[in-house]
This record gives structure tokens, sequence and C-alpha cells, in this order.
């Protein structure tokens, strides 16, 4: 796995060993960023369910302002500090080693607030829907904040407009796909 474009382009970042996590591939990374490279630069991105970090290192790299990491676990942690250290991007991050939703909760006690959050959760666990559940009300989010979930191919939205998010996009590949919400805009 490497990182694909910006200021650290080439370098190679470690990936967690075992099956805990899945690192999105390079190909459809680059795909995800061609898709949202005019919303990077400038912007706080939030990864969550972070793994080694490749996505929000990918998004430093493109000139997002910052990023908060949030994954549960010693390996995870160890990981995307290693990387952010590899990449020189340290000094743009926060790291959280802190199940998801209690890590929103400390970030929205904090104040901060997000341009970007991608999701990349365990396949087929629901923990998508409780995610997004626990933002819709949150002042971690507003109508502009663009919500990126990367799913298993079967994984149902059918919630999401009830629950008061609009699927703005939606890209497919061989096993997965990426799903691009934002908070429905009330008339």
């Amino acid at each position: 796995m490497r990182v694909i474009a910006g200021s650290a382009r080439r370098l190679l970042l470690k990936t967690v060993e075992g099956m805990d996590t899945r690192p999105t591939q390079d190909r459809i990374k680059e795909t995800l960023f061609n898709m949202i490279n005019n919303d990077v630069y400038g912007a706080s991105f939030l990864d969550l369910f972070a793994g080694s970090g490749g996505i929000g290192i990918e998004a430093l790299s493109r000139g997002a302002k910052d990023a908060v990491f949030i994954d549960h676990g010693a390996r995870q942690i160890a990981c995307i500090r290693e990387n952010l250290k590899t990449t020189r991007l340290e000094e743009k991050a926060q790291v959280l080693n802190s199940d998801v939703i209690s890590g929103l909760k400390m970030l929205e006690r904090n104040g901060r607030k997000f341009d970007l959050i991608f999701m990349d959760p365990p396949y087929d666990h629901d923990l998508e829907k409780h995610v997004l559940e626990a933002l819709k009300d949150s002042s971690l989010i507003d109508e502009d904040t663009l919500l990126i979930v990367e799913a298993s191919l079967g994984t149902d939205f059918s919630w999401a407009g009830p629950m008061g998010y609009e699927i703005v996009r939606s890209k497919e590949y061989k096993t997965n796909k990426h799903v691009f919400l934002m908070k429905a805009v009330e008339n």
C-alpha cells in the first residue's frame, strides 16, 4: 500500500497484520480521491475505523488541513502513528484509540467539525448505520459535510433517507462500494 499523490506521494505505508483490517486497495483509493479531489484541499478530514490510516494519510498528502484517525486497538494505533511518521504528516494528525462512537462523542465535546468523513467499518455488521445514527444530530457535521462509507456490495442503505441523509453518489467495484451521503436539506 502506498500514498498515491501529494506531498507524501509514492511513500509505502505499513498495514496491520492479520485479518482485522482490510486496507483499501490502491486502485480503489485512487478512484475515490479522483471523485473527491476538489473537496480535500483545506478540509478537516475524519477517518473512522482507520486501520492503517491510509485514507486519512492520503487526504493529508493531498492538502487536507488536518485529519483525525479513530480506531480501537494497539496494533492499529501503532500502525497509524508509524505511517504518519513515515509520511511526515504527524503534525496535522490526531490519533484516537477508541471505539468510534466514544471517539465521536469526545470530538463533539471538543467542538470539532469536519468537512469530510470516511468510514470503512467491518462489513455486514450494520456499523455504518450506528455511526450515521450517532452523527445525524451531531455538531461534528453540517449540510456541507460529505460522508463516505466503504461497504460490501450487498449492504443496503435504504434506511439512509428516513434517517435524514441523502445518497448523493455511489460507486461500485468488484467486491465493495463507496456510498456518498450528506445530511438531507430540510425545505
